[in-house]
């Protein structure tokens, strides 16, 4: 007999209009209830520390903190949680990184209300929610990537990824090491070893690659 326990959900994003729809719309919906929300990694983890949730949705663009990290620390904390990203990302791109560090569902922010809800039942039930085509062509990627990943973004971590995408959002060295919570010195090593992994020669065209890459992926025209 199923359980009559309402599932707990706990919000990350760093927007507080997307927060603010995603518990309106959740909380009209029979057995699932808000437990928390916070906008930014380090609040996330100390909350659901104190009282874990069943389901956590969090998005990997955060303004303090990084979205994949928290779902690794989680993992390591608490597995038992299950992790949702939802994300305005690229799902080819994004949604391997965040499966293989423990999440157990992809959605996109444009996905209808009814796939966020049929997500959040089937990882309850300890099933991985995404969508099909994106699960197939991850399969495909995960059987012939390692060649293919070399010498493009790509190829970087996960860390060095969230270091490269804020570069292409125009945060200074200075503020990276600050909301990442790392060093200058380790901020300008990533930097370094982008810079070898993409074959890029310079400072100035690292950044100038790192805004290409993030105004395509915001689907902006990308100059040559």
């Amino acid at each position: 007999m199923p359980s009559l326990k309402p599932t707990r959900i706990f919000i990350v994003d760093d927007h507080p209009l997307v927060r603010e729809w995603l518990a309106a719309l959740l909380r009209q919906q029979a057995g699932l209830t808000i437990c928390g929300q916070a906008e930014d990694a380090a609040t996330a983890l100390a909350a659901m520390t104190k009282t874990p949730p069943d389901v956590a949705i969090v998005d990997i663009s955060l303004k303090t903190g990084s979205g994949l990290d928290l779902i690794k620390d989680l993992q390591a904390v608490l597995p038992d949680v299950a992790v949702i990203v939802l994300s305005m990302h690229e799902e080819i791109f994004y949604a391997e990184r965040a499966l293989r560090a423990g999440a157990r569902g992809y959605v996109m922010k444009r996905e209808s209300t009814s796939q966020i809800i049929d997500a959040i039942r089937q990882v309850r039930d300890g099933r991985v929610y995404a969508n099909p085509e994106v699960l197939g062509r991850l399969a495909e990627r995960l059987v012939g990537r390692s060649a293919a990943a070399r010498g493009t973004v790509e190829g970087l971590s996960d860390r060095e990824l969230e270091v490269f995408r804020r570069l292409g959002r125009g945060e200074p060295t200075r503020q990276i090491a600050s909301e990442l919570h790392l060093s200058i010195k380790t901020v300008q090593a990533y930097n370094a070893r982008i810079k070898e992994k993409l074959g890029l020669p310079s400072g100035a065209q690292l950044v100038r690659e790192a805004v290409r890459w993030v105004e395509h992926e915001n689907g902006n025209p990308v100059n040559p």
